[in-house]
């Protein structure tokens, strides 16, 4: 019952993690813009420092928690995230603001490199595993947008951050309980078959294998790099394109928070269905189908208005939610348990690198161009998404697990 908790609360730290790194996005959209007097695209680089240390901090996350403690990571990541969130919360300038999403952004950047090591540990066939705990990181991702906006409505922009930061707290607390009750936090624990002395680059033994290893892991790295674009441009982009794009049907931040909550909702089911077929057939079949998806509604988005623009909305966000899952089960065919940390370390890295560039590539773009000429840089993107894993191999083996 007690694993069952902690596999709960491991998808509640996904949740809360991607909820705190998109909370501002919506707030500048619908709140902070008017309030402090700063147009849109002036007012988000201020989120950048937060995006460059979710991404900075992986690495060394992961490393941590490889050579100490992954289950005491995640309290740490909990404690120190809701926090930072209150901080941002009592922020009265941008500058102010963008202190606090730094430090939103370090302890956010513990969870990917830690929680899904611990969600892969222990379990071979993990593609549905993952994929749900992918579907409540979604569902942060979704409820930012629509608990923001409520908080506007309701109780004031600062609650949105204030209060999410107060349970952050308690589930950490009640974290460190389980995992105590568990023996899973303590001097002589370690997660999974963690080792000091693991060599992360011996990690099979024929030449054939090595390579194939090397070959994975860069196309992995690539798509995760262009993946990021992706995901950084749809999610925190989203309440903005909804806003300009949906004007005849709506001018209500309440509504334009629950469409795009629709759309993040809808787009979690394609992580589930991924999550379901990739342990089925081959994850190169299911990459390229996603790819092509995302190609075909970045292209319909590019002149998209109103209802269309909702459904084209829905459309990407189903097959770029649906590539989130794909790399981290790569990995784990591809890696020893002892490194996954560190090796989903570096992936995050990358991926949260790219996002923070994301933050003036949108703000220079909409400036400037609007957001078609976006849809057109994400739709290159996607093709050369489907050019990369089209040389993954057709099959991979899965590794074992503990």
């Amino acid at each position: 019952m007690q694993k069952q908790i902690q596999f709960l609360l491991l998808n509640m730290a996904h949740f809360l993690d991607h909820l705190f790194m998109l909370v501002f996005a919506t707030l500048a959209a619908l709140a902070l813009s008017a309030e402090w007097g700063l147009d849109y695209a002036l007012l988000i680089p201020y989120a950048t420092p937060g995006f460059i240390a979710f991404g900075a901090f992986a690495l060394p996350a992961g490393w941590l928690a490889d050579h100490w403690n992954r289950h005491a990571m995640i309290v740490v990541f909990f404690v120190g995230i809701g926090l930072s969130a209150i901080l941002s919360g009592f922020a009265s300038t941008p500058l102010q603001m963008g202190i606090g999403l730094f430090f939103t952004g370090a302890f956010a950047a513990i969870y990917h490199p830690v929680g899904i090591a611990l969600v892969l540990e222990g379990h071979n066939r993990n593609g549905l595993r993952i994929a749900i705990n992918g579907v409540w990181g979604n569902m942060g991702v979704a409820f930012a947008a629509l608990l923001t906006a409520w908080f506007i409505d309701n109780a004031g922009w600062r609650a949105a951050f204030i209060w999410p930061g107060i349970v952050s707290i308690l589930l950490g607390v009640i974290y460190l309980i389980t995992a105590t009750r568990l023996g899973q936090i303590g001097h002589d624990y370690k997660s999974g078959s963690q080792s000091k002395d693991a060599n992360p680059v011996q990690s099979t033994v024929s030449a054939k294998a090595q390579k194939n290893f090397a070959k994975v892991l860069g196309i992995i790295f690539l798509s995760t790099a262009l993946g990021g674009l992706l995901f950084q441009s749809t999610t925190f982009a989203l309440p903005k394109v909804l806003a300009e794009r949906t004007t005849q049907l709506t001018s209500n931040p309440m509504l334009v928070g629950q469409l795009a909550f629709l759309a993040f909702v809808v787009g979690s089911l394609g992580q589930l269905a991924v999550g379901y077929l990739i342990d089925r057939t081959s994850p190169r079949k299911i990459f390229m189908t996603v790819a092509a998806m995302q190609v075909v509604f970045f292209t319909l988005a590019i002149t998209a208005h109103g209802t269309l623009a909702v459904a084209a909305a829905v459309g990407y966000m189903v097959a770029v939610f649906g590539q989130i899952p794909i790399n981290d089960i790569l990995v784990g065919r591809i890696a020893r348990p002892e490194i996954r940390s560190r090796i989903l370390g570096i992936r995050y890295t990358i991926t949260i690198l790219v996002m923070a560039s994301t933050i003036p590539l949108i703000a220079a773009i909409h400036l400037n161009y609007g957001f078609s000429a976006l849809f057109k840089v994400l739709a290159i993107a996607a093709a050369l998404i489907f050019l990369v894993v089209s040389a993954l191999p057709l099959n991979l083996q899965h590794r074992n697990a503990s």
